[in-house]
Order: C-alpha cells, then structure tokens, then sequence
C-alpha cells in the first residue's frame, strides 16, 4: 500500500472521528495470521470480504475465526443468493489498486462495510487490516458500524 493511500485511509478516519491505532506487525497473509501476529484472537479479529452482485462490489465483515454464509449475506444485502459471488484476487487487485489483495479495510473512503457480523460488537476494540500486509487497524467495531452505516447480521457459516 503506497504512503498516499494510508494517509487519505488515515486522513478519512480523522475526518469521522474514529480514533485507531496503526499497528506494524510481521506480514501476514491471512485475517487470522495477522491477528497472531498481532497477539490478538481470531475471533476479535476482522475480516473483510470482498462480494460482488449485478450492482457492483459490496463488502461484509466477519470474525477472522469464521466462514461467511453467502445465503446469509444475498438474505442481509436483499439479494438472491445466485446473484452474489466471491470477488476474485484479479478483480481485486484490478479494481483496488490503493489496497493489497487480501488487506482491503473494512472502513474507507472506498470500502465502506455494508453488512457487519453482530459477534464483532462484542469487542471493544477489533484488529483489521489497513491496506497491505504488516499493518493492521485497532479500532472500535462500533465506529465501523456508524462510519459505513452497514447493518449488523449474523453472516457466519453454522
């Protein structure tokens, strides 16, 4: 992620009063890897997933502990479960240049959460990524919530 895409990441959560903490860490790969790296659980971790639907992307947000239900998102997004999908790591990387594949936050001026996993709200503070592979975001799951307006769901896989 380039210095200028952090900053304007920065720069928007200055702009919405959410106070966060940038936290460097050994890369990481995965939601769960960065939460070890981080010394934090996987449960209080999140993760963000990149869908896409015939109006364009849309992204939920999940424990790192847990898998997302596509039934249950098309259900929270009012779509049909056929007309949603996986994004993949091409049409990421095409379409999110700012963010590494795989570390697209959660919260931002081009990622806003739209459906957000109830069980995060348990945290007072949850680890996210923050655009690249060694730095992650601690913040309040409640600030992501009111920043994107996204509604709260249960989005886990039984």
């Amino acid at each position: 992620m380039s210095g200028t895409a952090r900053e304007r990441l920065e720069g928007y959560l200055r702009d919405h009063d959410v106070r966060v903490e940038l936290i460097e860490h050994a890369h990481s790969e995965s939601a769960a890897a960065e939460a070890r790296a981080a010394h934090l659980p996987a449960e209080q971790t999140a993760k963000t997933i990149v869908l896409q639907t015939p109006a364009g992307y849309t992204f939920a947000v999940i424990p790192a502990s847990d898998m997302l239900d596509l039934g249950k998102a098309a259900a929270a997004l009012d779509v049909s479960r056929h007309q949603l999908r996986l994004a993949t790591e091409t049409d990421m990387a095409a379409d999110f240049p700012d963010y590494e594949v795989g570390a697209i936050p959660p919260i931002g001026p081009d990622t806003p959460a739209e459906v957000f996993d109830m069980r995060l709200l348990a945290y007072q503070h949850v680890l996210c990524a923050a655009g690249d592979h060694e730095h992650s975001l601690l913040l309040d799951p409640t600030d992501i919530v009111r920043v994107s307006a996204a509604q709260t769901a249960d989005l886990r896989q039984d």
